[in-house]
């Protein structure tokens, strides 16, 4: 009887063996995939866009259609240079604020402006950045200005 507990026993760690080593494999390749799937900017390039984020510049300005919280099709660019530099500097926080207009309902545009802000933050998480350093700033009415485009963005800054 022992015999066969030994068997059950061996063959129980081969499994858990084998999942191991499937797991270790999947981390691998994954790290290798994010290592060499770089972007197709020069490396010049890539450094300075990081520098200026980090000098306290805007990091990228998203704007949004009127009436809509989804990404536009452009923010892409944006969201992985700025994923890019909230990687190289891992004690940085980054600060998401949305704006809108004085015009209309002022409850219902900052829950737009917070929306749209909360977008871009699932897409910097999908981006690899962590959760924790990003920070949600309160919605802001943006003034003046010609361009009513300046009133549905997103600002990101790494601070």
């Amino acid at each position: 009887m022992s015999e066969q507990n030994d068997d059950g026993q061996n063959y129980a760690l081969m499994v858990l063996a084998g999942l191991v080593a499937l797991v270790i494999a999947g981390v691998l390749a994954l790290a290798v995939s994010r290592g060499t799937g770089g972007s197709a900017k020069p490396a010049s390039a890539a450094n300075a866009a990081v520098t200026a984020i980090l000098a306290g510049e805007p990091a990228g300005r998203i704007h949004f259609e009127l009436g809509s919280d989804a990404l536009p099709a452009d923010a892409s660019a944006i969201l992985v240079k700025v994923a890019d530099a909230a990687r190289a500097e891992a004690g940085k926080v980054v600060l998401i604020s949305g704006f809108h207009d004085a015009s209309g309902d002022a409850a219902t545009n900052a829950e737009l402006a917070k929306k749209r802000a909360l977008a871009v933050r699932h897409a910097l998480e999908a981006n690899g950045v962590a959760p924790d350093r990003l920070v949600l700033d309160k919605p802001m009415v943006a003034s003046g200005g010609a361009d009513a485009r300046a009133a549905r963005r997103v600002e990101i800054r790494l601070r």
